[in-house]
C-alpha cells in the first residue's frame, strides 16, 4: 500500500511506481519535467499526476525548486556513493581503472532512469542559485573526474586541456537517452567510458573492461 500521512488522503488509488508518496512525487515531476517543461509544470499538475491534493504535496517538498533539486540529486548522488568503493577496491585500481569503472557506472545511471533527468539541468533557465545544492553535489563529481584525468595525463603526456573531457563525454549520454531499449543502449556507457580514455591517451581502453566488470560487481553487492 502507499505511505500516505495521515490527514492526507489520496484522490485515487496509487498510479505512480514507489514505495512512499514522496517517490510517486518524484516520478510524476520527473515526467512532467521533461516532457511540458519545468517552466510550464506547476505543483497542482504534479499532485494531479500522483492523485494527492496539492496541499499534501507541500508536505513533502516545500517549493517546486525543492523537487527539481531532488530529482538532479539522482543524477550524482548514487554515483558519488561509489568513489570511496572504488578507491578501497581490492586489489588496488590504477587511475586508468578507476575512471573507466567510474565513467562506466556514472553513464549507467544517467541512462536508466525512466524519465531524461540529466538533461533537465542543461536548460539555461534552471542554471541559478535555487539549484545550489545540486550543483554542489555536480562540482564534486566533476572534481573527481579531473583529479584521475590529471593523473592519467601526467603519464600519457596529452595535452592537460583534454583533462576536463572525460566528464563532458559521460554527461553526453543525456543526449542519447532516448535510444530504444537493446543492446546497442546497454553499450553505451562502456563505449563512452572507452572514449573518456582515449582522449586522456589511453590507447587500448579494452584492457580495462575486466577490472570494470569486476569491480562493479564487488560493489554492487
Amino acid at each position: 500500500m502507499p505511505l500516505t500521512r495521515a490527514g492526507r488522503p489520496r484522490l485515487q488509488a496509487q498510479r505512480r511506481p514507489g514505495v512512499t508518496a514522496r517517490d510517486e512525487i518524484l516520478d510524476a515531476a520527473g515526467e512532467l519535467f521533461t516532457t511540458q517543461g519545468y517552466a510550464g509544470t506547476s505543483t497542482r499538475h504534479i499532485a494531479e499526476a500522483v492523485g494527492i491534493r496539492q496541499a499534501s504535496l507541500y508536505h513533502y517538498f516545500k517549493t517546486k525548486d525543492d523537487i527539481l533539486c531532488a530529482l538532479l540529486s539522482q543524477t550524482v548522488s548514487p554515483t558519488l556513493s561509489i568513489i570511496p568503493l572504488l578507491r578501497e577496491a581490492e586489489p588496488a585500481m590504477t587511475d586508468a581503472q578507476h575512471l573507466h569503472a567510474l565513467a562506466v557506472f556514472d553513464g549507467r545511471q544517467l541512462l536508466s532512469g525512466r524519465w531524461n533527468l540529466g538533461a533537465l539541468y542543461l536548460l539555461p533557465e534552471l542554471r541559478d542559485a535555487r539549484l545550489e545544492p545540486f550543483y554542489s553535489e555536480r562540482e564534486r563529481l566533476r572534481l573527481h573526474y579531473l583529479e584521475l584525468s590529471m593523473a592519467i595525463l601526467a603519464d600519457t603526456g596529452v595535452d592537460p586541456a583534454a583533462a576536463d573531457l572525460p566528464f563532458r563525454l559521460v554527461e553526453s549520454l543525456t543526449n542519447m537517452w532516448s535510444t530504444p531499449e537493446g543492446p546497442d543502449r546497454l553499450r553505451l556507457p562502456g563505449q563512452v567510458a572507452d572514449a573518456c580514455l582515449r582522449v586522456l591517451g589511453v590507447t587500448d581502453p579494452a584492457v580495462l573492461h575486466d577490472r570494470t566488470r569486476e569491480a562493479l560487481t564487488a560493489a554492487n553487492r
